[in-house]
């Protein structure tokens, strides 16, 4: 295979949830990943869209890839990126977050520390801790990299990271470590082992990204495909947000749109006619808002409807990827 028909390589979650939510992701994008020969095979395809390459992977093993070149794009959580690559800005793009795989990192503490809130009184915490026991306070996590990035920022020095390898939650009960540093997504795991989080503890808000990779060779032909991908990804983007909104109303259509544009933030599709109805494109959010300013403006009824798909001529997500590419 020549360089420029060397397929895109897309990596994604091999199991689990992850797979799951990966797979139904690019599904409403009108993208199924189709697996090989089943579930023990790493390869796969996108139904539909010749030279693609799916790579079936761990969610950690998808960053080495990315970071590596190996990978054009990939799926995974913004939490393994920022803890994998302490450089991750510089050696791949998110492109854009997903909607599934939400958790927070997060400072714990154990609840019967009850004058222990914030980062400042931890920084205390750990003074004492030292004084007093002549040794340094110990969090335990396997998020080595943010830990010592958010503690410093936050001026916390006197403490030592115990690498956690199984529950970290239990560290503290177990007498592994004071407190932990960990990943959660509703809390009840720490509360069950009597931990709390701190008022500013919380590290990083971290979901599922599509994550380009700046390593990767990408030729004419990898670009082509990614481009095919991010406008579809887009555009579903651009339906499951907004909504259709017509209305037949009296006067200048152009100069009511524009007043839609300016108030709602919507546009105007398929132009401004002089006859039919006004048709305007409305982020879901401000629909009533907007149906209000219509029947004010004489309409007598208006409609909103769902989209499956807007395409536009400009496409945000491969103008994003080309700026780190170039």
């Amino acid at each position: 295979m020549t360089q420029t028909d060397s397929p895109l390589v897309l990596a994604v979650p091999s199991k689990g949830r992850l797979q799951e939510n990966a797979n139904a992701f690019f599904a409403r994008a009108g993208l199924d990943v189709v697996r090989g020969r089943g579930l023990r095979d790493y390869r796969g395809t996108l139904a539909g869209l010749e030279g693609v390459e799916i790579a079936f992977l761990s969610a950690s093993e998808i960053v080495q890839q990315l970071a590596s070149g190996a990978a054009h794009m990939g799926v995974t959580g913004e939490d393994l990126v920022r803890e994998s690559l302490p450089d991750a800005d510089a050696r791949v793009e998110l492109l854009t977050p997903l909607g599934f795989g939400h958790a927070n990192v997060v400072v714990a503490v154990p609840q019967a520390w009850i004058d222990v809130r914030s980062m400042a009184d931890l920084e205390d915490v750990a003074a004492a801790f030292r004084a007093r026991r002549g040794e340094r306070m110990r969090v335990a996590t396997k998020y080595v990299h943010l830990t010592r990035t958010y503690f410093a920022e936050a001026c916390v020095t006197d403490y030592r990271i115990v690498e956690s390898l199984g529950a970290t939650e239990g560290a503290p009960a177990a007498g592994q470590a004071e407190l932990i540093v960990d990943i959660t997504t509703t809390g009840a795991t720490l509360a069950a082992n009597a931990l709390k989080v701190l008022d500013d503890g919380v590290m990083l808000r971290s979901e599922a990204n599509l994550v380009a990779s700046v390593a990767a060779d990408w030729t004419p032909s990898a670009r082509q495909k990614a481009r095919a991908i991010l406008a579809r990804i887009a555009a579903e983007e651009e339906a499951r947000t907004s909504r259709e909104v017509r209305a037949v109303v009296a006067g200048d259509k152009a100069a009511m749109a524009r007043e839609a544009a300016d108030a709602f933030g919507a546009r105007a599709i398929f132009g401004t006619p002089a006859e039919g109805p006004l048709t305007l494109l409305c982020g879901h959010k401000k629909v009533a808002a907007l149906a209000d300013w219509l029947v004010s403006r004489g309409a007598e009824h208006v409609t909103v409807g769902s989209l499956d798909y807007v395409f536009g001529a400009r496409n945000p997500l491969y103008d994003k990827l080309c700026a780190r590419i170039g």
